[in-house]
Parts: structure tokens; sequence; C-alpha cells
């Protein structure tokens, strides 16, 4: 039975037949397509020392509910934390939290936060047991709707401002996505202070190749955004003022559904460095960080 099934796999996907479908054109200019779509996005943060031990990690997982236009709101359903490997414990106050994602507002002006995400909501979280997260999980947590947005909504649709999506036709092509050396300051309450800056380098989108995703075929494409640079000022509440200087790397894929326009799945993996110095008098140390980021649609 084995050796018949694979005689008929053989004859039904021959190098011909492939090579023919794989060099066609794709067409990723499709809309996302209509109705409510539910996904978990788990990210874990690695934090190591100069010579590479292990000092922390933290694994988060949101689990958002969206729809394909931004008159639906999105919902974050639950969150969960785990600190270094410690068992999972719920956010409270994420639980069945909605907002309006609105793509036109870029937090640079008196308008509100970026793309509409209220901060607020992270001025106080806590752990299962009621004690309150310090501010890198707070500031954790809300990044995270950031990397959904900007995977779900920024690189996963069309571009209407200039390359994007749209202009992969064929597997090898690749486009400098507008997102390329735009500046983003940064806010985050009261603690992170004016003049912390994200400045993307070049952001590139490139059809990859085709897989499946939950018996979906979909187009596999990669982003990249080079070489990025960061600038923090952090003021927490009763601690002194630190400054983080450094670089960034992110890049990943997405499996954009051929017939939805939904991305399925996608990933995400960040690298940096930067110096970080505290206080007037004190020596800078450096911090190495990682990102590991899976979406799925569930």
């Amino acid at each position: 039975m084995t050796v018949e099934l694979e005689k008929q796999t053989a004859s039904s996907t021959t190098p011909d037949r492939l090579l023919a479908a794989l060099t066609g054109t794709f067409d990723l200019a499709v809309d996302k397509g209509r109705g409510e779509h539910t996904f978990d996005i788990d990210t874990r943060y690695g934090h190591y020392s100069p010579s590479g031990v292990r000092l922390a990690s933290e694994d988060l997982t949101l689990r958002i509910r969206c729809g394909a236009t931004a008159d639906v709101p999105v919902t974050c359903l639950e969150a969960r934390l785990s600190v270094n490997d410690a068992p999972a414990v719920a956010i409270a106050e994420l639980s069945d939290w909605s907002y309006r994602f609105d793509p036109t507002m870029t937090g640079a002006d008196a308008r509100g936060p970026l793309w509409g995400i209220p901060q607020d909501r992270f001025s106080v979280l806590t752990d299962g047991q009621g004690n309150p997260l310090p501010f890198s999980l707070r500031y954790a947590a809300y990044t995270a709707l950031i990397d959904f947005h900007s995977i779900n909504d920024v690189f996963g649709r069309p571009s209407p401002f200039g390359p994007g999506l749209q202009d992969l036709t064929a597997i090898g092509q690749r486009v400098v996505h507008p997102a390329s050396f735009v500046e983003a300051q940064m806010h985050f309450g009261t603690e992170v202070r004016p003049g912390s800056t994200f400045r993307n380098g070049e952001v590139t989108l490139a059809l990859v190749g085709v897989s499946t995703v939950e018996q979906a075929v979909c187009a596999v494409v990669e982003y990249d955004a080079g070489e990025s640079t960061l600038k923090m000022i952090i003021d927490p509440v009763g601690g002194q003022t630190s400054v983080i200087e450094g670089g960034s790397q992110y890049q990943g894929l997405m499996y954009v559904d051929l017939t939805s326009g939904w991305s399925r799945r996608a990933t995400l993996e960040e690298y940096m460095i930067a110096n970080v110095t505290t206080g007037e008098s004190a020596e800078p140390s450096i911090d190495y960080t990682t990102r590991h980021i899976e979406l799925r649609m569930l």
C-alpha cells in the first residue's frame, strides 16, 4: 500500500508539473475575507549576559479576535504569562478587553496613541495572585499587540502607500516596503519619556515559496527590517532614569492564504543589543535580548 501510494504521489507531483505551478503568477492583492478570526500570538523573550549565559526568560501569549475591517473591535480574549519557565498565570486586566484599531493613528500627534491602542490599560497589570507586574512586563504585553498589528495589518495587507504585498506576483520577487527608514516616536504612559524612538532599516518583502497551513494553500512571504536602531529613555516611578541605545534586527515569515488573504501563520525573530546607562555616574552595561514570536490562526 505504501509503495502504491508513493507511485501515485510521484505521478501526480512530477517536477515538471511542480515547476509549471511554481513559476506561474500569484495574486496577493486580495482583500482580507469578511468575518472574524481568532489568533494566538506567542512571544518568548530571552535575556543574555555578554558571555552568552541566559539570565532570564518570559513567555507571553495573547489570544486575539479581530475582523477584516477597522469597524470591527479588536478583542484580547485572554493573556497568559510565564517567567523563567514557571507555570503560566493569567493577566486579568487584559481578559475580554476591546479597542478600535485605527491604521491612520501614528502616535506622533494629539489624536491619540499608536493605532488607537489605549495605553492606560497597561498602567496597572497584575499576575494571577494580584501582584503588580513591573514596567518591563507591562511594556512587553503592550508590544505584543504592536507586533500583532504589524504582521496582520501592515506587512500582511496590500499597502495603500507604496510597494507591498500586492506587488509580489512571482516567487523570487522582492520589494522595498514604505515602512523603510521610518522613525517612530515611542510613547508608553509616563515611563517612556519623549525622545525615545525606533527607526527601521530598509524593510523588504519577498515571495519565497508556497506551502499549506490547515489544508489552505498559502504564499510564504519573508519580511526583513534590516538594521534598525532604537533609543529609549525610561523613567520608572521611584527609580533612576535609564537610557537604552542600540540596534535591532527583526525578520520573519508570513503564510498568506491565497484564497482569503489572511495570514494563517507568521513568525518573527528579533535580536537586539544595546548599551544601558542608569544614573549619571554608573558604567553602561550591555543588554542582549531575543524575541521569538509565532502567530497562529485558530
